[in-house]
């Protein structure tokens, strides 16, 4: 059956659309539809597919109650959301309910199809595909603050979802140094977390993935 995929979105031509895509691909199957948040937790809960694409706005609720309500008990489903919006917090809302992906509706059903496999293989990495360089090459944005080498593989291990000690460890510094490190990219890159450091990171193409799991 290959990965198996739900398609949550209230207007049926577009889960039709996007179901003849996975269809045209032989290593994903679509395993049920459902047209609203209700239907398509409940169709989630007893489905238990590898891949849940939902559409941000739904009409009985958001997607990311979606994305909120799987992983309350999976870290393994992968769930790509879809949406007309563009804008940053669009993005950083979905990164933090652990998304595994965020795709723009006027993206290619194909990219959609990708996006959907990154989130099988990967559910706990965030991917912005579509609307990704929309956000990072505004003409409004900033360039990118200078990172030292150093600075760089720190923010590289951020995205990846690593903790202050296990970077320490992966970079053979003290913990202390890594905290040092850590601090100096927040104060480039204006943020005050994890979260919001990565979404900037990621907008002013630092980044071109990030993990929730830790935020």
């Amino acid at each position: 059956m290959g990965t198996t995929v739900l398609l949550v979105d209230d207007h049926e031509l577009i889960r039709q659309g996007l179901a003849r895509a996975f269809e045209r691909d032989e290593d994903m199957t679509v395993v049920g539809q459902a047209g609203s948040l209700q239907e398509g937790v409940a169709a989630w809960e007893s489905l238990r597919p590898d891949v849940v694409v939902t559409d941000l706005q739904l009409p009985d609720g958001h997607g990311l109650d979606v994305v909120r309500a799987i992983r309350a008990t999976s870290d393994t489903t992968g769930v790509v959301v879809l949406t007309m919006h563009a804008g940053d917090d669009h993005i950083f809302a979905a990164m933090e309910a652990g998304a595994s992906a965020f795709v723009g509706k006027d993206t290619r059903a194909a990219e959609v199809v990708s996006a959907a496999k990154h989130a099988a293989v990967a559910p706990r990495t965030f991917l912005c595909a579509g609307l990704s360089q929309a956000v990072m090459r505004r003409a409004t944005s900033p360039a990118p603050p200078k990172l030292s080498g150093r600075e760089a593989e720190v923010l590289s291990l951020l995205a990846d979802g690593l903790g202050t000690g296990e970077i320490a460890g992966s970079l053979y510094m003290s913990e202390s140094t890594a905290k040092t490190h850590i601090t100096h990219i927040y104060q480039k890159l204006g943020a005050a977390n994890r979260a919001q450091a990565l979404v900037t990171a990621m907008r002013m193409g630092l980044l071109d993935h990030a993990s929730p799991q830790r935020f």
